[in-house]
């Protein structure tokens, strides 16, 4: 069992829920309702990652974040080290890549959050921040929970976009994934089936407690 592995790709996704959780809210919010010209354009940006191949999106990341790339060049003088095939470019790679499943669910959210209450909640003097966080946000939480469940359960398990963005550095950048596939190049089937099989207990046990979670707050709630 590859533990050096697995520490970094819980690390790694919970990293990426943490930036994505406000960035879900704010931006699962907007989308929800408000109405704007490009909104359709928008939401097909963020949704683009969901159906590309990782391959393709890991290929455009690893020339945006690379050091001949703006971005690249600004963290190579402000760090002294290049960006990509590093935790920190591993992260910015899968922030971007889960943008699908930490919005859409959020929006999806909102969208049932009654326009009556925000109504409401504007006649009765609360700010738009206010009213979003103590009163929307208790609503769309079971959503935004889903959201950040599906994030982490697919950070853990992401392999195409790591292996192009973050290779494979021990204790840098070689996830649990990686180490999967290493093993089964080596055939080592006894390693590789033993660090699967934890995979899929953390990720079976992430989302009962989430189900468990959610329907504990939606009888809270509820009517």
């Amino acid at each position: 069992m590859d533990w050096q592995a697995l520490r970094l790709s819980l690390s790694l996704a919970a990293w990426t829920v943490a930036i994505l959780l406000p960035v879900s809210v704010v931006a699962g919010r907007l989308l929800a309702a408000r109405n704007f010209r490009a909104k359709g354009l928008v939401e097909a940006l963020v949704m683009l990652p969901l159906v590309l191949p990782p391959t393709v999106v890991g290929f455009y990341l690893l020339l945006a974040l690379g050091r001949n790339s703006p971005v690249g060049a600004f963290w190579q003088d402000l760090f002294g080290r290049p960006l990509v095939f590093t935790f920190e470019g591993l992260l910015m790679a899968s922030v971007i890549f889960n943008l699908p499943f930490a919005i859409q669910p959020a929006q999806r959210a909102f969208e049932a959050v009654p326009q009556t209450l925000r109504a409401a909640a504007a006649s009765c003097g609360m700010s738009p921040w206010r009213a979003l966080l103590r009163v929307e946000v208790p609503l769309a939480w079971p959503g935004v929970l889903t959201a950040m469940v599906l994030t982490f359960a697919h950070t853990l398990g992401e392999f195409g976009i790591v292996l192009m963005v973050g290779g494979a550095i021990p204790g840098e950048t070689r996830t649990i994934a990686i180490a999967i596939y290493d093993r089964v190049q080596a055939f080592d089937m006894g390693a590789a089936a033993a660090m699967s099989a934890v995979l899929v207990a953390i990720s079976l046990a992430t989302i009962a407690a989430t189900f468990a979670l959610s329907a504990r707050m939606g009888r809270r709630f509820g009517p």
